[in-house]
């Protein structure tokens, strides 16, 4: 019986090395195919994915420019309230505060609206929720755009804020 499982022993080991590798191999591909494979472009706002940022440009001028300007200026005295007690639409560029928050909440306010994220039942603005409007791939294309306009300073700080909200 010991020359038996001896054999077997002899017999065993190298499938079970080749079928090692072979887990190994199909797990590096996996992993490899992953990283290499387009991501969702509807799940981050990625002002270096220029399909993403060209569509996002688009749906902006259509939805967004309206209020917030063709260059992303905003409203005049967009700080000062109206006389229905709301504010102006803030710019979208550099001299704005939407680099003051992380992406997620940018999506959210966009989404479902400022008041619902911020909690604040009852407040009223002028800014639309655009659930059911747009679909979500196309708030983040929107998002990816204002964020390719800022000056690489703005937008290493607005990076931060976004690692910083995704540790807490």
């Amino acid at each position: 019986m010991g020359v038996t499982m001896t054999r077997l022993d002899e017999f065993s080991r190298p499938v079970v090395v080749l079928l090692g590798a072979a887990v190994v191999l199909l797990a590096v591909g996996a992993l490899a195919a992953y990283n290499l494979w387009p991501q969702d472009a509807g799940e981050n706002a990625d002002p270096d994915n220029r399909a993403q940022v060209a569509l996002g440009r688009q749906v902006y001028m259509e939805a967004c420019a309206s209020c917030h300007g063709e260059n992303l200026e905003g409203q005049p005295d967009w700080r000062v309230r109206l006389e229905n007690g709301r504010l102006p639409a803030p710019p979208h560029d550099a001299t704005g505060h939407t680099w003051h928050h992380p992406d997620e909440l940018l999506f959210g306010m966009t989404k479902i609206g400022i008041a619902a994220v911020a909690g604040l039942e009852g407040y009223e603005t002028d800014m639309p929720a655009f659930e059911g409007v747009l679909p979500d791939a196309e708030i983040w294309a929107v998002l990816a755009y204002i964020k390719s306009t800022w000056p690489p300073a703005v937008s290493a700080r607005q990076a931060n804020m976004n690692q910083q909200y995704q540790q807490n």
